[in-house]
């Protein structure tokens, strides 16, 4: 199994591919199989690193590090190990929040900036979504929280088109609990990131792609991002809730390769 020293972490990867560099930043479980469909997809055309974030699947989980900072700095570490950088990053939900201080803060790894389904500065509804979250995974547990996940993640249309195939990875989930205290750290982190007027100065080509049924980062998220980041495109994509790469899976690759290819020859 692929791991490799960073910062003060062994982080698991993945690489598929080859071509020009693109890496999957997933969102809050972190662990980035849950990219599913896309990752051979992107592996056809790129060199597609997947990795772990701190404190979740085969990445170490030491007691400290848990903000996004901490997060991009092990990313971008990671390229450059890997002698992968600049690539071209693709950041879901928190992954998305992790790429924005990476163009920010290491701007060297970065050709351009895929922002999927994420903000730059929460308000008060995003703040009690993840406050109850969190209190529902430490007062009910792995399992409870993974059945109010599964409502709020996915599209209503979706999760009555495709009950049973959610209830698998439902399962999934609940086989693999995470480390509590560090999962309830993670989403502390998620309300604290504001990096909102700091985006003005993001210079890499940026595309922002969400789902208009999306309740956890609703649309507006998407707009405010489109208004701070220069020249950045928006790609909303119809019928589709917070997992936008699973619902519509081809439809968001297209949108995210088009881009990417545009951008590597910019």
């Amino acid at each position: 199994m692929p791991t490799i020293a960073v910062n003060d972490i062994e982080m698991y990867y993945e690489e598929q591919g080859s071509g020009e560099p693109v890496m999957l930043i997933t969102g809050l479980a972190g662990v980035g199989a849950s990219w599913g469909p896309q990752i051979p997809m992107f592996a056809r055309e790129f060199r597609t690193i997947v990795p772990d974030h701190r404190g979740t699947g085969r990445t170490s989980a030491p007691e400290t590090g848990y903000t996004i900072q901490q997060h991009a700095d092990d990313m971008a570490e990671l390229l450059r190990a890997l002698k992968a950088g600049p690539a071209h990053i693709v950041g879901s939900s928190t992954g998305g929040a992790i790429g924005m201080l990476m163009a920010l803060e290491h701007p060297d790894t970065v050709r351009s900036l895929s922002l999927v389904s994420t903000w730059g500065r929460t308000d008060p509804y995003f703040r009690r979504l993840f406050e109850t979250r969190k209190r529902v995974l430490q007062q009910l547990g792995h399992e409870a929280a993974v059945e109010l996940s599964i409502l709020i993640l996915y599209s209503p249309p979706y999760l009555r088109a495709h009950w049973d195939e959610v209830q698998q990875h439902e399962r999934q989930l609940k086989a693999n609990p995470p480390n509590i205290p560090v999962a309830a750290t993670r989403m502390d982190m998620i309300i604290a990131h504001d990096a909102l007027d700091r985006l003005k100065d993001i210079r890499q080509p940026t595309s922002i792609v969400v789902g208009d049924l999306d309740v956890v980062t609703p649309p507006y998220f998407a707009d405010e991002l489109k208004r701070h980041i220069p020249h950045a495109e928006l790609h909303v994509i119809q019928g589709t809730g917070h997992f936008v790469y699973l619902e519509k899976a081809d439809a968001f690759f297209q949108i995210v390769r088009t881009f990417i290819r545009k951008a590597g020859k910019a």
